[in-house]
């Protein structure tokens, strides 16, 4: 039936060797990781086998479920996936937090055979007094995982693996999983990790296209199979890997000159550009549309009708830019592309890969992706950055480490969803998987001793510090893994506009106070503080002021060690091999000139400033030299925090005396001291003991083997 549709509905002569690929392994109920660039045809590799699975099996009620990182991206897919259900007379339907409760209802009284979701709203289903989740979700045999890169490299991807588990405990069976991503540096570990608790015990599949001419076989691969085009451990690929595209870099030194340089270029087409800040996006859109251009705009602080408008609007026209974050990086659909421009640089390769694979979609375009710097930091990262891409490098996929906040936050959500839990028992509410293991004991009898759990016959219940803490609007606080900085709605009459920081409403101003807000200028007219909202009207100016302050949360910015290097290499004279401006050029060979004593091709440089400031250019990533800190004791400087490039050594330092105090300090390195701000990021931090809430914290603002690397290389001292 399925094939019937694909042929004579979708009129498509047949599935891409790759898609033909992932039938066997995801019929037989296997579990896979499936790996293809954006718009590769990944949702319907992973859905049209299992469709066919769902109607030859017979399932009943709700059977499968979508999960997605993005509200807006499962809004995108639900038409698409409800097509594809309708084949086989079955239903799809969509819950998210955006999704009204009547239609919650609905869903609940004629329930869908595939719900699109978020972890969140489904750990929400499992703790709902309104939701009997063991009759609702109880059917359930298979999940889709999308962008599953996304949820793996932060904490909502142990939040994922545990809200998994335990709903293959209400299901009472192993749930298939299905991971979708882009190219990433490690696909075995990567599916290893979705697979959670069945790792080992279930056949896992690794899909994905073959880069070179010849066609892929529909013989399913195995973990361990190094197919043509597959990256290594390590990160490494073949030469053939990097996609082909058109990239260039230039250096245009101002936010008004990139308005300048994309009203120019490419007009009549369609233009995605990415910035990496709200505040970039927001001064952009507005100097974009000062000088004529078409512009609409898309970030996470613009409400959802906002951004909604905007990139409808953009999908239905040509002449036009759209200037967003990361929020359209992901799969969401805009319409065909002609060019990316990106704005300075993302702060990975794989970023880089997601926003180039929004081009070249069409029959005869090519990837393309124009690089506008905005200053020596942005030119030298994004020359770094393409430098990897050139060695066929893409980062790991790495869970943070030791998430025993989450932990914490998972049993107190077991306890809310079943009401009460064995106090010997609770660890089987994750089928055995580490963290969530007996090894948590330790959490679990603080929760009690704290009062977050009440122990009573053997039984743990919801204590009265966690219903003081957590417990506001039905434990909706509980259920959200990130701490969200405070932030001020914005209202236009009744229209909301999106949301800004307390800040810009606080601060001394003369005259009136302007926001710049959805790419314009807003007079501020009236503040509810005790509601947190804020009241404009347009004004036909350009003088509004964005800012956003992010919720204090581990290494947030900090750049990588392997990106780090490739920025000394760049300093060093390796150049990308991609187009670059006659300007970039010139001002990368000054930068050369100007950092000409802070690099070394053998080494690393210590270089004494006139001043008598000592620095210790490593070029290791913030996180790798917060770790050399620690380590070094007092010859740091601790009046200096940890930078990407250097750190800030002892100003009566000698060469002597370094080489006598660090001869054997790779053998001894330290983790990073935690500050009492970075910990108030670390959500739940007050459901874990002290001690471990730090010690969590710490482990995560290291780098050990960056630190290990920096200290066995050989150091050079520069007296200027």
């Amino acid at each position: 039936m399925v094939l019937h549709h694909i042929v004579n509905t979708l009129q498509w002569p047949g599935l891409r060797a790759w898609q033909q690929a992932a039938i066997r392994p995801l019929l037989g109920g296997g579990d896979a990781l499936l790996l293809a660039p954006t718009a590769g045809g990944k949702t319907e590799a992973a859905m049209f086998p299992l469709l066919s699975r769902m109607a030859a099996g017979s399932w009943q009620g709700t059977s499968l479920l979508y999960v997605c990182p993005l509200k807006a991206l499962l809004n995108n897919l639900a038409p698409r996936l409800a097509g594809y259900a309708g084949w086989l007379g079955r239903a799809g339907a969509v819950w998210h937090g955006d999704v009204a409760t009547s239609r919650r209802r609905a869903i609940l009284r004629d329930r869908p055979d595939i719900l699109l979701t978020t972890p969140e709203s489904l750990e929400s289903m499992l703790v709902s007094r309104t939701v009997d989740h063991r009759s609702f979700l109880g059917d359930v045999r298979a999940v889709v995982v999308d962008e599953v890169h996304a949820f793996a490299g932060d904490d909502r991807g142990w939040h994922l693996l545990a809200v998994l588990e335990r709903l293959a405990v209400v299901a009472g069976r192993d749930l298939q999983r299905v991971g979708l991503s882009a190219t990433v540096g490690n696909p075995a570990e990567l599916l290893r990790w979705l697979q959670g608790s069945a790792a080992g015990r279930r056949p896992a599949s690794l899909i994905a296209p073959d880069d070179r001419p010849t066609a892929l076989d529909d013989r399913p691969t195995a973990l361990d199979d190094r197919r043509p085009g597959a990256r290594t451990e390590d990160g490494a690929a073949p030469p053939s890997a990097a996609p082909p595209g058109d990239v260039e870099v230039d250096y245009v030194g101002s936010v008004h000159n990139a308005a300048k340089v994309i009203g120019l270029l490419h007009r009549g087409a369609k233009r995605l550009v990415f910035c990496d800040s709200k505040k970039l996006v927001e001064e952009l859109g507005q100097a974009l549309r000062a000088a004529g251009v078409t512009t609409y705009l898309s970030h996470a602080s613009l409400s959802a009708d906002e951004r909604r408008r905007s990139e409808q609007a953009f999908a239905e026209s040509r002449d036009c830019v759209i200037v967003a974050t990361s929020t359209l990086e992901l799969g969401i659909d805009v319409g065909g592309l002609d060019h990316v421009i990106q704005i300075n640089a993302p702060g990975t390769v794989a970023s880089f890969l997601q926003r180039l694979g929004r081009t070249g979609r069409r029959p005869g375009s090519r990837r393309n992706c124009l690089f506008l710097t905005l200053d020596d930091d942005g030119l030298a990262r994004a020359a770094a950055l393409l430098l990897l891409w050139a060695r066929n490098w893409v980062e790991p996929v790495v869970p943070p480490p030791e998430p025993r906040h989450i932990v914490a936050q998972q049993v107190l959500a077991l306890t809310l969803q079943e009401g009460r839990v064995g106090d010997r028992l609770w660890a089987s509410g994750w089928r055995g998987l580490p963290p969530f293991d007996r090894t948590a004991e330790p959490i679990v009898r603080y929760l009690a001793d704290a009062g977050f759990l009440d122990v009573d016959d053997g039984m743990l219940f919801i204590g009265t510090e966690a219903q003081r803490r957590f417990g506001f609007r039905h434990f909706s606080d509980l259920l959200a893994v990130f701490t969200a900085a405070p932030q001020f709605t914005v209202f236009a009459g009744r229209q909301e506009i999106g949301s800004t920081d307390p800040a810009l409403l606080s601060d001394q101003v003369d005259g009136p106070r302007l926001l710049l807000l959805a790419g314009r200028s807003w007079r501020v007219n009236h503040i509810d503080w005790n509601r947190r909202r804020c009241f404009v009207e347009p004004v036909d100016t350009t003088g509004g002021r964005a800012r956003w302050l992010a919720a204090p949360s581990a290494g947030a910015g900090a750049l990588s060690f392997p990106l780090m290097r490739a920025v000394r290499d760049v300093l060093l004279g390796a150049d990308p091999p991609v187009k670059t401006t006659s300007r970039a050029a010139e001002r990368l060979a000054r930068l050369r000139e100007e950092y000409l004593d802070r690099v070394h091709l053998g080494g690393t440089v210590i270089r004494r400033e006139r001043t008598g400031d000592v620095h210790w250019w490593t070029w290791a990533g913030r996180r790798a030299n917060a770790t050399l800190i620690a380590t070094l004791g007092d010859l740091a400087d601790l009046r200096g925090r940890a930078a990407d490039d250097q750190i800030r050594l002892r100003s009566d330092l000698t060469a002597a005396s370094w080489r006598a105090a660090t001869g054997d300090l790779a053998e001894r390195l330290c983790l990073p001291e935690v500050d009492g701000e970075a910990l108030a990021g670390l959500k739940f931090n007050a459901a874990l003991p002290p001690r471990l809430a730090e010690a969590t914290l710490a482990a995560r603002l290291a780098d050990l083997d960056g630190a290990a690397a920096v200290l066995s290389d050989p150091v050079r001292f520069v007296v200027r």
